[in-house]
């Protein structure tokens, strides 16, 4: 086989370059500016590892090979904080995640409410029907360090990496992996532009109160809480960046190329309400940072890894952002079957399964 080229150097795009060369191929990723730069999706500071995912067992399968291997990695990429995951009695995708877990041996516990409160007493939850799942061993990864450190052991195994600006079909030698994220739709536009939503994502930091360990890692865990409709989700203040706080719900259409990224002054003071009512010691928090990224979903949140359909030398890697850095290492494995084995593309990640009106399943 021929150099295998893959354009893109974020999360899929490492990772796939990085088994390829190890099961022997020859791969040039390339990459309009560089591995983790700043508008890619997987730049930024941190992104959550958690094993749960309702009852979709392919993720939470992922999930695990994904951790295990970042563990393997090394370089500091992975802290255990634990995550925290938050909902009401009777939703079903909790119970769901619970009962997943457990089949698949995932240490977790649930958490009541009272017990909640008096473990992290940092947080308000005044709705008595709130309580827990916990799952100890997961975490937090460095983004942009992990992409990078990546990339680099990539290079250490023979990988050339080239910065050049693509186009479609441009690359007419030997098989080509495009895994450039937001990009994507861009790229194909007829294939793909119906197919992945690229949105507008703030992500924002706070100074926790000085002379505070309440929000070190030590102390609080990464957190996600389902019983509110705007997905709101955290870390602790890690590397003394502040506490991170975003909603996971979908912005507005974005272009990663011309959109402002500029944080808006609306979602700032959505942030701080949402912060005082949930975490008293942190109203009023200084803003330490704040960042505008993209997701670019398909129209399920499956991810899709599948060829192109008229060109069976062309492959897809993409619609992750939301939830797919921590999938990173597996994708990747993935993929490189794919491009090497010929096997056939999982159901879940097809082409063909991907709609042109979204309705996000996964999450």
């Amino acid at each position: 086989m021929s150099d295998i080229t893959v354009v893109g150097a974020g999360v899929f795009g490492v990772w796939t370059a990085w088994h390829l060369r190890r099961a022997g191929a020859s791969v040039r990723p390339v990459d309009a500016w560089s591995s983790g730069h700043t508008r890619t999706s997987s730049g930024g500071e941190s992104r959550i590892i958690r094993i749960g995912y309702g009852a979709d067992e392919i993720y939470t399968r992922l999930a695990i090979r994904s951790l295990d291997l970042w563990k393997q990695f090394g370089h500091g990429l992975f802290q255990r904080t634990g995550v925290l995951w938050m909902a009401r009695a009777d939703d079903p995708y909790t119970v769901a995640t619970g009962c997943t877990l457990r089949a698949v041996g995932v240490p977790m516990e649930f958490v009541s409410h009272a017990d909640l409160s008096h473990r992290w007493p940092q947080m308000r939850l005044p709705d008595p029907a709130v309580y827990a799942i916990f799952e100890p061993e997961s975490g937090a990864l460095f983004a942009r360090h992990a992409v990078t450190a990546v990339a680099a052991d990539a290079v250490r195994l023979g990988v050339r990496f080239e910065t050049a600006a693509i186009a479609p079909y441009s690359l007419t030698a030997g098989p080509t992996v495009f895994a450039c994220g937001a990009w994507l739709p861009k790229l194909f536009p007829d294939l793909l532009g119906p197919r992945i939503f690229p949105t507008r994502q703030e992500v924002f930091f706070f100074a926790p109160p000085p002379g505070s360990t309440e929000f070190s890692p030590g102390a609080f865990p990464v957190w996600i809480d389902f019983t509110d409709p705007r997905g709101p989700y955290g870390f602790p203040d890690l590397n003394s960046r502040g506490v991170k706080l975003a909603f996971d719900r979908h912005g507005p259409p974005f272009d990663p190329d011309t959109g402002d990224r500029r944080p808006s002054p609306e979602l700032l003071e959505e942030a701080r309400r949402f912060l005082a009512q949930r975490f008293p010691a942190l109203a009023g928090a200084p803003l330490t940072e704040s960042r505008v990224c993209q997701y670019e979903n398909t129209s399920s949140g499956d991810f899709l890894i599948d060829r192109h359909p008229a060109r069976p030398d062309i492959f897809f890697v993409g619609g992750g952002s939301g939830h797919g850095f921590k999938h990173g290492p597996a994708v990747g494995e993935l993929a490189a079957r794919l491009v090497l084995e010929g096997a056939p593309a999982d159901p879940r990640f097809s082409l063909g399964a991907k709609a042109s009106v979204q309705n996000r399943l996964v999450f």
